[in-house]
Formats: structure tokens, C-alpha cells, sequence
């Protein structure tokens, strides 16, 4: 497994009412995902973050989405560490196989791979 990017989410009360702060002060273009509770904004550089208001599908607002190559054998690696899953292997219907994982400090990651 490889990892392919690491994007920042950050949790909003409404993405309509950020969007003046990231679009507008810091400049970002913001990529519509055609979902009303998760943005993604991208710099010039190709860095980008993404807002959410809430999970679809899971009951935690993770902290950062690490996309893989392969998320079938990251989610076996993780069970077979012992790490705490804390949204189950699934394939989304928005274009998205993926995992929530509980760091060892407390953190949720959302290990993901888009269907291609």
C-alpha cells in the first residue's frame, strides 16, 4: 500500500458561510464534489483542504483523508496492527472505497481510494 495524497478536513457549521473566507480572503478555487456536506479548495500550488459539515456516512468528522493505492490492503494492515476502525470498510456511492482509522493519539483518518 502507498499512499497517493494527504488532504487536511476540516469541520464547518456551514460550507455556504466559509466559503467568503477560503474562497474569497485566501483566494481558492473550490472544487464542487456535487455533495451539499463536503468542499474541496485548491491553491495555485495544488495543495488543497477540504470542509465537511458532517460524515454521509460515519458518526466522526475526520481529520485528514489519505488516499492509497490500495485501500483493501491498508484496511487488512490496520486489523492486523489492532488499530481501532471506527467506520468499516465500504464502498461509497459517491466514488470512494473507504476506512476510518483511530490513531493512536486520537485522531480519525479517512483512508480512501477513488474508483476509477
Amino acid at each position: 500500500m502507498r499512499v497517493v495524497r494527504i488532504i487536511p478536513d476540516l469541520s464547518v457549521d456551514s460550507i455556504a458561510a466559509a466559503d467568503e473566507f477560503y474562497g474569497g480572503f485566501l483566494g481558492l478555487e473550490r472544487q464542487e464534489m456535487g455533495l451539499d456536506w463536503v468542499t474541496r479548495y485548491l491553491a495555485p500550488s495544488g495543495a488543497s483542504l477540504q470542509l465537511l459539515t458532517h460524515d454521509a456516512s460515519a458518526a466522526d468528522v475526520p481529520a485528514v483523508s489519505v488516499a492509497v493505492d490500495d485501500v483493501d490492503e491498508a484496511y487488512e494492515e490496520a486489523l492486523r496492527r489492532g488499530y481501532d476502525i471506527v467506520h468499516p470498510l465500504t464502498t461509497e456511492p459517491w466514488g470512494v472505497r473507504r476506512f476510518f482509522v483511530r490513531t493512536p493519539d486520537g485522531q480519525v483518518l479517512n483512508i480512501l481510494r477513488h474508483h476509477h
